[in-house]
């Protein structure tokens, strides 16, 4: 078999030219280091849609292994179950590339003349004397070149960072080893704490120490429970945990899935554990809060789903209940916290928070239908949470704030932001043609499905209170979008318009993905299926998927054979 690499270039690729994009922009400028990310990116994405390909066929996995001395083997893996995360993670890191440039240049030229004040102040003294008009000229363009030189530094940083960070995340879904997802999983916080340290607003310096206490703590105790899980089970690699499970002393296996459940709960920001959450995400450069948000805390869901679902099997029912219960106080309280907001931003920050409870919720629904739905939902809070955190930012280039009570009446001077603002408002709200609805439908038949099947009046129960709680997303969401888009315009904005094409057309990319999948979920959603019906196929207290559930998926595909290709490499 020919040896490939499209998961291993696809991963390390970004981590490997980040120098050069910080040394392209530092010498070239802004616009060289951002095409260059922009390219490196999306031959990383072409790679990861080459390996899916070979999914086809009733493949349901494709993986490239690589010897890894005694921690076992190396490996990234794409299914169905890191397909979407793999995916919507680098589509989202692509278009953000593109929309970065001119966010960034904003933010940035806005950090240096704050930090060059004194500078010009003794320059307006006359330090420089007054006699002839060519001193002055040449002050001028000193403080030109300055600002240059500070922004291509600035911009080749960011570009630098953004890549690591973007290779830290794939890397983390794409693992085949406890070691190697810890590694990854530790790769994520390392850049994103910088780039919130060195571009994020107010006390961002103190917010970037909270994001990296909290996240930071949740993987060293996320860390025992995998290092416990590998000792005890004979080795690291996924397949040897799996295998060797019930040699876990049951006693310790109540402590691991307790800290697995705990370390990506407070990824997740789950209710309890979310407090860095609004402060992070609101205060980061905003195409870094359409990573952290949409993509990057939803990862918690991907652990969550590999590391206790799949790796301890049978371990799943008897807590199921509680993930459940979490979840629907995790989206009732994001909700009404969402709904006190007057910073665009801190709305969206609780509303991550609300939609990582949907994901809870249909992971501990204790349904195939409903666990699929739950994967389903990290794509469509991804593109729509995302574009609405690019509506947010495309606001703050245009009118300079982010509070909603000094805007309104925008929709007539934005009328491109305004439409593809409410495709975003739709996916996060469920509303069909978007993919959200999609999402919310099947999370919500299998949670009350599972809660009939069994005549269990408690999930009967949070199903209700599920439902209630996606009018409050409603409503905070269709709140937000009134208040800054319909009114009366303030007069000092009765001159603005929509930003430049950087950011509309990066924003309406991942509108149409979403309304794509919206009509048509079958290429991400029947790998989804397939693999969570694969996982919980022996396991009898799952309910699993009957012939009369509300999505359109071949059973040809469900019942196809399942095999593995992998690609061995290095010296496995």
């Amino acid at each position: 078999m020919t040896e490939s690499y499209y998961l291993l270039i696809a991963t390390f690729l970004p981590l490997l030219v980040s120098p050069i994009a910080y040394i392209l922009g530092k010498r070239s400028g802004s616009n060289a280091t951002t095409w260059f990310s922009f390219g490196i990116l999306a031959i990383s994405t072409t790679l990861l849609f080459i390996a899916s390909f070979n999914l086809q066929g009733g493949r349901s996995a494709y993986v490239e292994s690589y010897a890894w001395s005694q921690f076992g083997n190396f490996g990234l893996r794409i299914d169905g179950l890191s397909l979407p995360f793999a995916i919507i993670i680098n589509i989202l890191c692509t278009v953000l590339t593109l929309y970065s440039k001119p966010y960034m240049l904003h933010k940035i030229k806005e950090s240096f003349e704050e930090n060059s004040s004194k500078r010009e102040s003794i320059s307006d003294s006359g330090k420089y004397g007054t006699n002839s008009g060519g001193n002055e000229i040449k002050t001028v363009t000193l403080s030109k070149l300055t600002e240059e030189q500070y922004v291509n530094h600035h911009m080749g940083l960011y570009f630098a960072l953004y890549l690591t960070f973007s290779m830290g995340m794939l890397g983390t879904v794409l693992a085949t080893n406890l070691i190697e997802f810890y590694v990854f999983f530790e790769l994520m916080l390392v850049p994103s704490f910088f780039l919130l340290a060195f571009y994020g607003y107010g006390e961002r310096k103190r917010i970037a120490l909270m994001f990296f206490f909290w996240t930071h703590v949740g993987a060293v105790v996320l860390l025992l429970g995998l290092l416990s899980m590998g000792l005890f089970s004979g080795g690291f690699d996924y397949d040897t945990v799996m295998h060797n499970v019930d040699k876990i002393p049951e006693q310790w296996l109540v402590l691991i899935v307790f800290a697995l459940v705990i370390g990506l709960g407070v990824k997740l920001a789950a209710f309890v554990l979310h407090i860095w959450l609004p402060y992070a995400h609101s205060e980061a450069p905003t195409p870094i809060s359409a990573l952290l948000s949409p993509a990057m805390i939803g990862i918690g869901a991907y652990g969550l789903l590999r590391l206790w679902l799949e790796l301890l099997v049978g371990d799943y029912s008897q807590y199921s209940i509680y993930i459940n219960l979490w979840g629907l106080a995790t989206m009732i309280y994001g909700g009404a916290m969402a709904m006190m907001q007057d910073d665009i931003k801190r709305v969206l920050a609780y509303s991550s928070i609300s939609q990582m409870g949907y994901i809870l919720f249909g992971i501990g629904s204790e349904s195939v239908l409903g666990i699929t739905g739950a994967t389903f939902m990290y794509v469509t809070h991804g593109l729509g949470k995302a574009i609405l955190f690019m509506m947010a930012g495309s606001i703050i280039l245009q009118t300079g704030t982010r509070s909603m009570s000094k805007l309104g009446g925008l929709a007539g001077r934005m009328p491109y932001t305004a439409v593809i603002a409410m495709i975003g408002a739709l996916t996060i709200m469920g509303i069909p043609p978007t993919s959200g609805f999609m999402g919310e439908w099947i999370l919500f038949n299998g949670v009350l499905q599972s809660g009939l099947q069994n005549s269990d009046t408690l999930r009967i129960v949070a199903f209700g209170l599920g439902i209630l709680a996606t009018v409050l997303s409603a409503a905070y969401i269709l709140w937000m979008y009134k208040r800054i888009f319909f009114g009366k315009i303030p007069e000092q904005y009765a001159k603005i318009r929509d930003s430049n094409r950087y950011v509309t057309v990066t924003m309406a990319a991942l509108a149409a993905i979403t309304l794509f999948l919206g009509v048509y979920p079958n290429p991400m959603l029947n790998p989804i299926t397939n693999y969570v019906q694969e996982m919980f196929s022996g396991d009898s207290t799952v309910l699993q998927i009957g012939t009369a559930h509300p999505v359109n998926i071949s059973s040809s595909y469900l019942n196809s054979s399942n095999s593995q290709m992998t690609v061995s490499g290095g010296d496995s």
